[in-house]
């Protein structure tokens, strides 16, 4: 696959000689994928006078996306990041580094800040506002935090999530911990 795509790159198949040819190629390198079956390694074409982008591989990337989303998984879900750094080495035989987790991370945390701060556009006649206990992992405790959440319903009758919170006690909706969900009623 990355041979053909050298090919369309270039404007000629390797060894052939034409004049519509745009560059020209200069061997291969290895490159290790990390993929939900294990360690796969590519040969990668090297091209003078192009650079080689793949449509199947990214530059730069070491592992699939499926890969990167079962880590982030598991972390939220509430695997600490050693773990994951254990359950990585032996699902695929390489160790995520830590600070790959947390630049994922912090890109996860980002869309979520940005899905709490989205302008809210719709007119939401009801709202109706429920908690719910979970248990979560913090500092080596685990304590019982609840999650606020707010549902409105739209003009044509649909429900939508239009904003969630977190607090550890049920009177956080006084408090200022829950302005996302001052912010939904604040727009009724």
């Amino acid at each position: 696959m990355p041979d053909a795509e050298a090919d369309e790159i270039t404007g000629a198949a390797r060894y052939e000689r034409s004049c519509g040819r745009k560059a020209y190629r200069a061997g291969h390198y290895e490159r290790d994928l990390t993929v939900k079956a294990g360690k796969l390694s590519v040969r990668v074409p090297k091209l003078k006078g192009a650079l080689f982008e793949s449509a199947v591989i990214e530059r730069y990337r070491r592992r699939e996306e499926s890969v990167e989303e079962a880590l982030i998984d598991m972390y939220l879900a509430g695997v600490s990041t050693r773990r994951v750094d254990d359950i990585s080495q032996a699902l695929w035989g390489e160790r995520m580094p830590p600070q790959t987790l947390s630049d994922k991370l912090r890109k996860v945390y980002g869309d979520i800040d940005a899905w709490r701060e989205r302008p809210l556009s719709q007119a939401y006649p009801y709202v109706f506002m429920d908690g719910v206990w979970h248990k979560r992992s913090w500092g080596g405790a685990v304590e019982n935090v609840s999650i606020l959440v707010a549902i409105g319903v739209r003009l044509d009758g649909h429900r939508e999530v239009i904003g969630v919170a977190e607090g550890m006690k049920e009177d956080c909706v006084l408090s200022s911990c829950c302005w996302p969900l001052w912010r939904v009623l604040a727009s009724v």
